[in-house]
C-alpha cells in the first residue's frame, strides 16, 4: 500500500515510486478512480465540488492530481500520454486496486479511455465525461491553448466558450472569473494547463490518432456523457466513442458544455451512480 506522508485538508500525499501524489478520497464502498479535467477538483478547485461529493455518495471515489498538478510532483520525463497511462498503472498498484471503474472528465477522460484500450482487465466499468482524446476527420477539438491567456488582457471569453454553455455562463464566471483569481486558483490553473500542454499541444489539439482504431479492445460497459452545447468537443466524438466501444451508451445534456461536473453535476453523478451500480 502506498505510504501516508502528510495530509491536507480533504487529500493527502502518498509515495508512488518514489514521487509525491495528491490524492483526494472520499466516501465509503466499491472504490472508483476519478481522472479530473480542468475546471475541476485539482484542476482549478482544491476541494471536491458539488459532482464529487455527489458521486461518492454510493461509492469510495480516489481522486489523485495528474502529476505537475495540485501537490502532485512533476514529471521531468513525462512526454507522451504512454507516459500518463504508465504513471496512474503505478498509482492503481501502490493502491491495491487491481480492477475497479474509471470516471474521466475532459483530459481526464482521455487518459482514462487510454488505460481502458490498453488494460481493459483493470477497468471494470468506464465513464467518460466530456472526453477529449479522438481524432474524428472534419471535426478538430478546439483550440484550447490559443483561449488560455485572456482575450484582451482581462476576460476569458473565448475560454470559457469552449468549456462551458457559453461565454458569460454563472458557472463560468464563477470558475474561471475575468482578471485574476486568487493566487492559490491561478496557481492550479496553470499547473493543469502545463500538464494538458504536454501531452495535448500538437495541432490537431488532444488527440491521439491511433485509439479510435483501439476502441473495441475494451469490451465491459462505457458510459458516454456530452454536453448538448459543448464548444470544445464536437458531439461526433462522443458518437464514435460510443460506436467504437463495443457495449456503450451516450447521454446528452442539455444546457450544458464541456464542463458537466460543474454545469449539471447532480444530473450527471446521478446518471453514473446509477451505471456504476447496474
Amino acid at each position: 500500500m502506498a505510504g501516508l506522508i502528510s495530509g491536507l485538508t480533504s487529500g493527502k500525499l502518498i509515495d508512488v515510486a518514489g514521487k509525491n501524489i495528491w490524492l483526494t478520497e472520499i466516501g465509503t464502498g466499491d472504490p472508483v478512480l476519478y481522472l479530473h479535467g480542468i475546471p475541476d477538483i485539482h484542476g482549478i478547485e482544491a476541494e471536491p465540488m458539488a459532482f464529487h461529493q455527489a458521486l461518492a455518495r454510493s461509492c469510495r471515489l480516489i481522486a489523485p492530481a495528474h502529476p505537475g498538478c495540485a501537490e502532485t510532483t512533476d514529471d521531468e520525463t513525462l512526454e507522451t500520454m504512454d507516459d500518463v497511462v504508465f504513471h496512474y498503472l503505478r498509482v492503481l498498484d501502490a493502491l491495491e486496486l487491481d480492477r475497479c471503474a474509471i470516471v474521466g472528465g475532459g483530459i481526464g477522460g482521455w487518459i482514462a479511455a487510454e488505460i481502458a484500450v490498453r488494460y481493459p482487465e483493470r477497468v471494470e466499468k468506464l465513464a467518460l465525461i466530456g472526453a477529449t482524446g479522438l481524432m474524428v476527420p472534419g471535426h478538430p477539438i478546439g483550440d484550447l491553448f490559443w483561449y488560455a491567456q485572456a482575450d484582451d488582457g482581462v476576460r476569458y471569453d473565448g475560454l470559457r466558450d469552449l468549456l462551458f454553455a457559453g461565454p458569460r455562463t454563472e458557472t463560468g464566471l464563477g470558475m474561471i472569473p475575468d482578471a485574476k483569481d486568487d493566487i492559490e486558483r491561478e496557481m492550479l490553473k496553470y499547473k493543469v494547463f502545463r500538464f494538458v500542454s504536454l501531452i495535448g499541444f500538437k495541432p490537431p489539439y488532444l488527440y491521439n490518432p491511433r485509439l479510435r482504431s483501439r476502441l473495441d479492445r475494451y469490451t465491459n460497459p462505457a458510459l458516454i456523457l456530452s454536453g448538448e452545447s459543448d464548444s470544445l468537443v464536437p458531439r461526433v466524438h462522443a458518437e464514435a466513442y460510443r460506436d467504437g466501444f463495443p457495449d456503450a451508451r451516450l447521454e446528452l445534456i442539455a444546457a450544458c458544455g464541456n464542463t458537466l461536473v460543474a454545469e449539471a453535476p447532480e444530473q450527471i453523478a446521478e446518471l453514473i451512480t446509477a451505471f456504476l451500480a447496474g
